[in-house]
């Protein structure tokens, strides 16, 4: 099994910081990457046989595909300006090109397409909020690309967690395929702390401990999430981002809580 957590590398000639893909991470469904681009500069991509949601996390870009053009769409410049991203998806059998109009950090979220859905522009008007929890567990969520969406397998969703509380808590698991109860879904968390020299800590565990590993998550980390609970605790003074994709067999998010835990609902 692939580490856990996945550290980012110096950019390479085409501005990736971090790539995971299936083979990488030794599963199915997930593949996930983060560009960093300068004004000015390009990024040209064969979707192959993945659909694909690119996030701009923060900077503003032109995005084209086959057969759609995006032009100057992005509006946070920083993540934690915590306003909804522009994203752009983008089936199977296409490509496109990003052209950074401003100093660009963007995700390319990746997993098996079926030609379903044509490429489309999915504006912040488009992302519904939601905070969810209580207390110490309270956060917000902004539902990018949610099942009630088009797409065929990706699940897309951002998460910002005030410093000093706990999230994806109490801790729930989507490790098998039993529907209607439970659905099997690989997961990617793409890790953001602000200020950036902070932390947090991720906790990844299943039932009978088999897999059961605590990771401290720096800024720009990736957490695998390949089965079991994964709760996120952010510490005093450093408020948590993350990006999850999800994919699996079937993209229905059932979730199973644990069952020591349940009483914190």
């Amino acid at each position: 099994m692939a580490s856990l957590l996945q550290k980012p590398h110096p950019k390479d000639h085409e501005g990736n910081i971090i790539r995971v893909s299936p083979e990488s991470a030794g599963w199915k469904y997930v593949g996930f990457e983060v560009y960093q681009l300068s004004s000015g500069e390009i990024l040209r991509k064969d979707t192959n046989e993945n659909e694909v949601c690119i996030v701009l996390l923060s900077g503003k870009a032109d995005v084209q595909t086959k057969d759609q053009n995006f032009e100057n769409i992005g509006e946070r410049m920083s993540i934690f300006e915590k306003i909804p991203p522009y994203s752009v998806y983008v089936p199977n059998q296409d490509q496109f090109m990003i052209e950074a109009k401003t100093k660009l950090e963007v995700a390319v979220c990746l997993a098996p397409g079926k030609s379903h859905y044509k490429a489309r522009l999915i504006e912040p008007k488009d992302v519904d909020q939601e905070e969810r929890g209580s207390g110490k567990m309270s956060r917000r969520i902004h539902h990018i690309l949610p099942e009630q969406k088009e797409a065929d397998s990706l699940l897309v969703v951002e998460v910002f967690t005030p410093d000093g509380n706990t999230s994806s808590y109490p801790p729930h698991k989507h490790d098998q395929n039993n529907l209607p109860e439970e659905s099997y879904l690989e997961e990617t968390y793409y890790h953001r702390v602000n200020p950036s020299q902070g932390f947090v800590f991720q906790r990844v565990y299943n039932d009978d401990r088999s897999l059961d590993e605590t990771v401290s998550v720096e800024n720009r980390d990736v957490v695998l999430v390949p089965e079991g609970y994964h709760p996120v605790s952010s510490v005093p003074g450093y408020e948590s981002y993350y990006l999850n994709v999800m994919a699996g067999p079937v993209r229905t998010w059932k979730f199973h809580n644990d069952k020591d835990h349940e009483w914190l609902f």
